[in-house]
């Protein structure tokens, strides 16, 4: 045998990573008292215990205490109390805590890798190499933000107590993407890992004895569903952030539905990669592996469809078959294996029930020829074939080692199949022509886009989804925001509406104004039911009729709005001035909206006119921040560029109060359109002729048909359908409180970025009740990574 034949024939030997200082570390603690409550270790208050196993061996590793209520409710207690002092401190002392956090993880950062991987069954190379350097990572990057809170944050503090919840396929890294930046922000915290993987989350809690974090600040309590409702459900929370599955996340939209909690939810995904022809095809096999098989597929961005363009399709697969033989699946230990154990037996038999019914449905399903280990929930890389849009393959998350693949013809068809799924949490696009890869970033419906990489993640990035991947960031200056809350002024309580008394004699002046219709896809259109209601004046004398709105009403509105396509993509400063022509259009007619609002409200003459001033004054604001509220570049660790850009929601449903009825429904709607989304607006039900008076305006001051629709009626009835349709992407509601907490549980059907008053309208005329404060609301915010450099 020559040295060619010699070195092809070699075969990796074992490379085992030593467990020791783990193994002791398991035999020290005492995991009956494993809650870290108040800076204590506590037993469960109930005396439960839940098992976690080595899932490459099955082999029990630690029976550990099972919180329920009572131990959440101590947990919280604890967090209450040491809430104000820790909010108080200097953003200086918190940085102190942050960074001698990351520093005592460093020391024990491979005994932190060693306890990941025997306790989920990743890889000891990602653990070792990503999971716990990023989590350290994390604790540092923030301990910046502590202190530069004040000057980059004015006004904003933190939340106050917030209930975590985290899942089992990166332990250690989600503890840090959620704890690190709600101590940045000065909140309190209660975290509970999740059943299958606590134990990092114990030495972290340890980390944070020896590192000056004052007791009651971090509490950790390990415990299964009824800890994780509990946490839910608690009173003394403020805000919940949750990742997981999309089915648990509905969950818990519905359940914080009308309880103020501030909500960020980071759930699954079933990301495209798309690879276009003139792609360097071995640099993407590569990245296909990262993709789909890092963490044995159990990644909620896991790249898990693979768009391939026609041309290359054949040779492509080939080459992915080749690198799949060569993929070494084994012991987590190992420092050669590529592809570690399945976290537990459940999720084994779940991978394996989606895969036979996959190739149920058509799909054929290819494994290397490789043997398994004898122990342990492994199982085998596998590549889908011949899959349609609609195989379970393509549209559900499997969580496992499971590649889907597809093809594509051009460019058009690419963007339209990555954006076939109810999904929108990543994507990958692989072109060596960077034009075409940053022309189709854009068209991705997701909130992170990788361009000739993928699985990129860094702590002054944010990552979050759209549509059923969640709302919310994680990381970078967008992560911050969602432990911070400024207080926007509110105005007065709204009250449930009520039939008021017909009113039966004219208005003075003349005959009863004509019947006002709707407006929808730029067309003035009477309503569905043919139903018409009165306007009374602040006299009880009739104004005039408006259309009342039905379900099919709204439906054709947001029809108009989602095929309203000069909107979104009309650049910012072509929105900039059609916003600027509607306040020229309105000023024109000023005195006519002022008499109009002194006649339905009863206000004084000097604050009608104050009050269309200000109208006119917010559209100028908006129309000059259309093309400056603006996104920012990241520079990450790495040879990359993080472009995070701001990305209109889509459609948003908008549900306008009685108080300051035109600067309300201006103050609301300006923003929106400002950043380029399209608009369904239920004006004041009580003082509609404003609205239907507006819709005059917009007629001629070249707004696109379709980017403002107007629908008047019942507020309570028209919030709820809007809430319960899928093909809105955003709902604000300023209502009475039981409309608002419908308008919240009823939007779980696709998830959508609800911001309602929870029963408060605002203080229009302040001007904190304008400017960035709402443009965040009308934004998403889209991370496309681009690397740089050979």
């Amino acid at each position: 045998m020559n040295i060619l034949e010699r070195y092809h024939a070699m075969e990796y030997g074992p490379a085992p990573e030593a467990r020791n200082e783990a193994d002791a570390w398991l035999a020290a603690r005492d995991f009956g008292k494993a809650l870290f409550i108040g800076g204590d270790w506590k037993a469960a208050s109930g005396g439960k215990t839940f098992d976690t196993s080595d899932p490459s061996s099955r082999k029990l590793l630690a029976k550990v205490s099972d919180a329920g209520a009572a131990d959440i409710d101590a947990a919280v207690s604890a967090a209450t109390k040491a809430l104000p002092k820790w909010s108080a401190s200097t953003g200086y002392s918190r940085a102190k805590v942050l960074y001698s956090i990351g520093r005592a993880m460093q020391r024990h950062q491979r005994l932190f890798a060693v306890l990941e991987s025997i306790d989920n069954g990743k890889p000891i190379r990602e653990s070792r190499d990503i999971d716990v350097p990023l989590a350290i990572r994390h604790f540092i990057h923030h301990a910046g933000w502590a202190q530069a809170l004040d000057r980059d944050f004015p006004g904003h503090k933190g939340v106050g107590v917030v209930g975590q919840i985290i899942p089992w396929n990166f332990p250690l890294l989600m503890l840090a993407w959620k704890i690190a930046p709600a101590l940045a922000a000065g909140c309190t915290v209660v975290l509970k890992p999740a059943e299958f993987t606590p134990l990092t989350a114990i030495l972290f809690a340890e980390i944070c004895e020896r590192s000056g974090v004052p007791k009651g600040v971090v509490n950790i309590v390990q415990g299964g569903p009824e800890a994780g409702g509990a946490i839910v459900n608690h009173p003394g929370i403020q805000k919940i952030a949750f990742t997981g599955s999309s089915e648990v996340g509905k969950i818990i939209r519905k359940a914080t539905a009308g309880s103020g909690k501030k909500l960020s939810l980071e759930l699954g995904g079933k990301s495209a990669f798309v690879v276009f022809e003139d792609a360097d095809l071995d640099s993407a096999v590569e990245g296909l592996v990262d993709g789909i098989w890092f963490n044995q597929g159990q990644v909620c961005c896991a790249g898990s469809r693979l768009l391939v363009q026609e041309g290359i399709a054949d040779a492509f697969i080939a080459k992915v078959k080749t690198r799949m033989s060569r993929l070494r699946v084994g012991s987590p230990l190992d420092k050669n294996t590529d592809i570690g154990p399945l976290v537990d037996l459940t999720q084994l038999d779940r991978v394996k029930g989606l895969i036979a019914e996959g190739a149920k449905q058509g799909a054929i399903c290819w494994q290397p020829d490789s043997a398994l280990p004898a122990a342990g929930y492994y199982h085998l890389p596998t590549l889908a074939t011949g899959v349609s849009p609609a195989n379970i393959l393509a549209q559900e998350e499997v969580f496992g080692p499971v590649l889907a693949t597809m093809t594509f013809r051009n460019t058009e068809e690419a963007v339209e199949l990555a954006n076939n799924t109810r999904y929108g949490l990543a994507a990958s696009v692989w072109s060596e022509n960077i034009n075409l890869a940053l022309h189709v970033a854009p068209q991705l419906k997701a909130g992170v886009v990788w361009v000739n990489g993928t699985n990129m993640f860094d702590a002054a990035c944010g990552f979050g989804g759209y549509r059923e991947s969640g709302f919310g960031r994680e990381g970078g200056r967008e992560g911050m925001f969602e432990y911070l809350s400024a207080k926007l002024p509110l105005g007065p309580i709204i009250k449930p509406a009520t039939s008021p008394a017909q009113p039966v004699e004219q208005a003075e002046g003349g005959a009863i104004d004509r019947t006002a219709k709707l407006f929808i896809g730029g067309k003035q259109v009477r309503p569905d039911g043919n139903y018409s209601f009165a306007v009374a004046t602040a006299k009880d004398k009739l104004a005039g009729e408006v259309g009342l709105g039905n379900r099919k009403d709204i439906r054709d509105a947001v029809a108009a709005a989602r095929a309203c396509k000069a909107w979104p993509e009309a650049t910012a400063y072509n929105r900039s001035q059609v916003l600027y022509y509607l306040a020229e259009n309105l000023s024109g007619r000023a005195d006519e909206f002022a008499v109009r609002l002194t006649q339905l409200t009863g206000a004084t003459a000097k604050a009608a006119r104050e009050e269309v001033e200000l109208s006119i004054e917010r559209l100028f604001l908006y129309a000059g921040l259309a093309d400056k509220f603006e996104g920012r570049v990241h520079q990450p660790p790495a040879r990359a560029v993080t472009l995070a850009l701001h990305e209109p929601v889509g459609v948003v449903g908008i549900v306008a109060s009685d108080n300051a009825p035109l600067l309300g429904l201006i103050s609301l709607v300006a923003p929106a359109l400002a950043m380029g989304n399209t608009v369904v607006a239920v004006p004041s039900e009580k003082y509609p002729l404003l609205a239907t008076d507006l819709y005059q305006v917009v007629e001629y001051s070249d707004v696109p048909a379709g980017a403002i629709n107007i629908v008047t009626g019942s507020s309570a009835e028209l919030a709820g359908v809007l809430a319960k349709h899928d093909d809105v992407d955003g709902l604000w509601v300023f209502a009475d409180a039981e409309t608002c907490a419908k308008a919240e549980a009823e939007s779980i059907g696709n998830l959508k970025r609800v911001w309602t008053g929870n029963g408060h309208s605002l203080d229009w005329a302040s001007n904190e009740a304008a400017g960035d404060a709402l443009l965040r609301r009308a934004i998403e915010v889209k991370n496309v990574w681009v690397p740089y450099g050979d």
